[in-house]
């Protein structure tokens, strides 16, 4: 992570880079319409190498320009800084974030190995950004044919993960109230939204539902695209 801070007393708007797709990025834009931050949201072409080594020196989004100056392209970061009034619980990530992590990465692995050859074709991918996409990530899963071919193989794997998740609910992830936790859980199980062939279970669907109403997961008051 690389944290650049302008020196100026010049108040910007928050500008937050980011791939409609990526976890990360959603766990930001969730919590931003959680806590009602005002930003302009700026949805970066997946090819463009360009502006994240410019702003932060590694293609890795999100990356969020805080309102008074300097960027971050971490997202826990980036959500403790804005939750001033700590509305979402950040403490809880001292002793909950390394098995939710454990439990994230895991069910990531079996989302996105369903879910990316679907996601190359919503409107967030033109041509070019469409082909670098399949082509960076074909490189570590194999052919988004053949992803689609064993779909039976990542659903049958992830039956006994979601069942985990099941268990951690009361009704939120380790607790009675939304924080930062269901956030970062909730990030990840959206991406299943897209998969044709896929219903959560009532559990689950019971628990995301609320969620979204509850961070407001919106394209912001103040939105544009670099083309």
């Amino acid at each position: 992570m690389k944290f650049n801070k302008k020196k100026s007393n010049i108040f910007y708007m928050a500008i937050l880079y980011h791939y409609v797709h990526c976890p990360y990025c959603i766990r930001v834009r969730m919590a931003l319409g959680h806590l009602e931050v005002d930003y302009q949201s700026v949805v970066v072409p997946y090819h463009d190498e360009d502006l994240p080594n410019k702003l932060c020196g590694k293609k890795m989004l999100p990356i969020f320009e805080f309102p008074g100056g300097g960027h971050s392209n971490e997202s826990l970061l980036i959500i403790e800084r804005m939750d001033e009034k700590d509305r979402l619980n950040c403490d809880l990530l001292e002793s909950h974030k390394s098995s939710l992590d454990h439990l994230t990465d895991r069910l990531g692995a079996q989302i996105h190995s369903l879910c990316m050859p679907y996601w190359a074709y919503t409107p967030e991918f033109n041509p070019q950004s469409r082909h670098y996409f399949q082509q960076k990530k074909e490189v570590k899963r194999g052919p988004f044919n053949k992803l689609i071919q064993n779909k039976q193989q990542y659903l049958d794997a992830l039956a006994p993960l979601l069942e985990e998740t099941e268990k951690l609910l009361t009704p939120y992830y380790a607790g009675e109230s939304l924080s930062i936790l269901d956030i970062m859980l909730a990030s990840h199980l959206w991406g299943l939204y897209i998969f044709p062939e896929f219903q959560f279970s009532d559990k689950l669907h019971s628990y995301l539902q609320p969620v979204k109403k509850n961070v407001t997961l919106n394209t912001t008051r103040i939105s544009g695209a670099r083309a």
